[in-house]
């Protein structure tokens, strides 16, 4: 554990205030799924294969977000920039930690592949590749104050429980500032004994009866720290393992959508496509990811049932995202995106864009919608400014207050543009890259032989026509910003492997 500061304690006696009216401070419920796609909620997407009332019920009394994106196509840098507020291109998370062959343990800084036999044979397959991938820090660093520290330190009561995947042992929930962890620990997903069922062989989750079923599990844990926090103001973390692989349903809820699925018929043209060097799914009709779709969307209904039955939702601001996009190249290819193109560990809209619900009581407006583009480095300075207290801006460096948007989905706020930097080969078939998005332009840079590729999103969200050749001097613009960006939060690039044997510029 950090130790406490003089500053801590005397930010922990301060009085914050929720609105004009109450007096009372603004509790927060931050709910995270794991690779849930953009249109897996009935809210983005009516006519979904899943079903998820609570998630719609939550839209309807709260605000929706069109246009908001991970800071990654892949999980553990998007939940470092949630915790930080910064860009993982800055704070040097930028792929999924322990990822095989690339983690190391720190940069070194005469960081050189081709010169040094350790850190080569760590590049494993990657040998065989045009470029290197850049080397990360896999975990996230004891110097961050993190949401749940700032929140901490004015007198709140912390709770984390599901999936952290920060970092081993000594980087979990419990030395970044959450007072309890139900869960959370190194792994990327439900590994141990019976994975999403009790026994869970998980050092931070106690076993339940025989068969218990995690999703139901961590809201449980969450609805009863509610309970026992609802006279003082908490933060409570649920970040969901679902719908993470291992696929496992409840056998209820398979048999359900087993059933539904006979109903639609599809035929194996319709549901699959290609994007190189994938295929992908564009049809959704997976039974056991719809059963843990709905299964994910029940615990969520669990959560907030708590909040109205302790008296607290009333004040409870409440938050629902994912941390990446669905999975549709890949590990079971279990759903579609579309019309976003491809999906988790992808540079294009279905790796990034992600679902995202906020219910502010008194000040969303019910069933409201925002087409703002937003990114999850906004979470930190949002709930600092929601929650009545002071912004920290040499921590959440990249992201800006939302908080505009949510007294009014209409309003302008000025920011710049934003950016990714996911300098990795994605196991789903994902590519080395950066991007800027800039107002409805979009640019993604390949680290290789591949050319720029230009998207104008308000016209092409699909991002089916490249104009890059037809935009030569959007191209250049938008370089340059881009490349003033990484060079700002000086963004590790790969490197060219010289032993690659075939076409650079064609590979």
């Amino acid at each position: 554990m950090k130790p406490v500061t003089i500053l801590q304690i005397a930010l922990a006696m301060t009085v914050t205030v929720a609105s004009a009216e109450d007096k009372r401070p603004l509790n927060v419920i931050f709910i995270l799924a794991d690779d849930l796609g953009i249109m897996d909620i009935s809210p983005n997407n009516p006519k979904t294969f899943y079903e998820t009332p609570n998630l719609q019920r939550l839209a309807e009394s709260g605000m929706r977000f069109t246009q908001a994106y991970a800071a990654c196509p892949v999980c553990s840098p998007t939940r470092s920039s949630i915790l930080t507020g910064q860009y993982p291109a800055r704070t040097r998370n930028t792929d999924y930690f322990h990822a095989p062959n690339e983690y190391l343990d720190g940069i070194p800084a005469n960081y050189d592949p081709a010169a040094n036999a350790d850190q080569r044979e760590k590049l494993g397959s990657h040998g065989k590749r045009p470029v290197w991938p850049a080397p990360y820090i896999g975990n996230l660093a004891a110097e961050h104050t993190t949401l749940a520290e700032a929140l901490k330190g004015h007198g709140y009561a912390t709770f984390f429980a599901g999936k952290w995947h920060l970092g081993r042992e000594g980087s979990w929930p419990e030395d970044h500032g959450f007072d309890v962890n139900k869960g959370g620990i190194d792994r990327g997903g439900p590994y141990g004994g019976k994975k999403y069922f009790s026994p869970y062989g998980n050092p931070k989750l106690e076993d339940g009866p025989e068969g218990e079923h995690l999703p139901d599990r961590l809201a449980s844990e969450t609805a009863k720290f509610i309970a026992d926090h609802k006279d003082a103001p908490f933060l409570a973390y649920l970040s969901f393992y679902s719908v993470h692989t291992p696929l496992m349903g409840r056998e209820d809820l398979v048999k359900k959508y087993q059933e539904r699925k006979k109903k639609l018929g599809a035929t194996d043209a319709a549901i699959w496509g290609y994007d190189a060097p994938r295929k992908v799914r564009q049809i959704q009709e997976h039974a056991v990811y719809a059963a843990m779709v709905e299964a994910m969307d029940l615990a969520v209904g669990k959560v907030l049932t708590a909040l109205d039955e302790n008296g607290v939702a009333d004040r409870t601001l409440v938050v629902f995202f994912s941390d990446n996009g669905g999975l549709s190249t890949s590990e079971g290819w279990p759903t579609s995106n579309l019309p976003c193109r491809a999906g988790k560990g992808w540079l294009y809209e279905g790796g990034i864009r992600e679902p995202l619900l906020v219910k502010w009581p008194g000040v969303t407006k019910a069933g409201s919608v925002c087409s703002m583009p937003m990114i999850s480095t906004d979470f930190y300075p949002t709930l600092l400014e929601a929650c009545g207290l002071p912004a920290l801006p040499e921590q959440h460096l990249d992201g800006i207050s939302l908080v505009p948007l949510l007294k009014d989905s209409s309003a302008t706020i000025q920011r710049e543009p934003l950016f990714w930097h996911y300098a990795h080969w994605g196991n789903q078939g994902g590519i080395p890259g950066s991007v800027i998005r800039d107002g409805n332009w979009k640019l993604i840079d390949f680290y290789w032989g591949k050319q720029p590729e230009l998207y104008n999103l308000a016209t092409d969200p699909g991002e089916q026509k490249n104009l890059a050749a037809d935009q030569p001097q959007q191209v250049q613009s938008l370089l340059a910003k881009l490349n003033a960006w990484r060079k700002s939060v000086d963004a590790i690039p790969p490197t060219k492997n010289p032993d690659f044997e075939g076409d650079f510029e064609k590979w």
